[in-house]
């Protein structure tokens, strides 16, 4: 059964962002869906709890190749380390703001944000035909080039959203038109 995971970013939740507003489309569209809350907070976040949370929902055979993941911030590197390391191809990734070994953002977010970066990033390519990247031009948080790297290494296609911000509430962004043309 296709299915569909929307994952927030560090120091986030289910709940912000566009994400409670993508959830209620896609279950209003007889979609299955789940948006997990994974542990945050410097001493929480981590990759080794991130992945915790998410190889249950593996265990019980949520995640298969019928599966769409949407990350958001670090979770695009997070998802792509995740899926490598266990194997598991996935029917399609769409990745928001994503990047890989990315530090400045501040001290916690370098701290949380640290485990969850890989080298050979480009072998997420093995496991889903089907990377899509948004990213802008004026993130606040994470330098240009970094998000353009990371999309340049794992897209299969990249939309870049002009004065998005982080494509997240704080640039104005509790709804994300551009990503239903993703979804199907």
């Amino acid at each position: 059964m296709e299915n569909y995971f929307i994952i927030h970013g560090s120091f986030g939740n289910p709940f912000s962002n566009w994400f409670i507003w993508l959830f209620n489309i896609l279950r209003d569209n007889q979609k299955q869906v789940y948006v997990p809350q994974f542990p945050i907070g410097v001493g929480y976040q981590d990759y080794k709890n991130w992945s915790d949370l998410l190889k249950y929902y593996l265990k019980i055979g949520l995640i298969t190749e019928n599966t769409t993941i949407i990350g958001h911030s670090i979770a695009p590197a997070f998802i792509s380390k995740f899926l490598v390391e266990n194997k598991v191809k996935v029917k399609k990734l769409i990745f928001v703001c994503g990047f890989n070994n990315y530090f400045g953002i501040s001290e916690e977010y370098d701290k949380v944000n640290i485990s969850m970066y890989f080298d050979n990033i480009e072998d997420i390519k093995q496991y889903s035909k089907e990377i899509i990247c948004f990213y802008s031009d004026n993130d606040p948080y994470v330098n240009y080039n970094a998000e353009k790297d990371f999309a340049d290494k794992v897209a299969t296609e990249q939309i870049l959203i002009p004065n998005g911000g982080h494509i997240n509430s704080e640039s104005g962004y509790c709804t994300f038109e551009k990503i239903l043309n993703y979804l199907y």
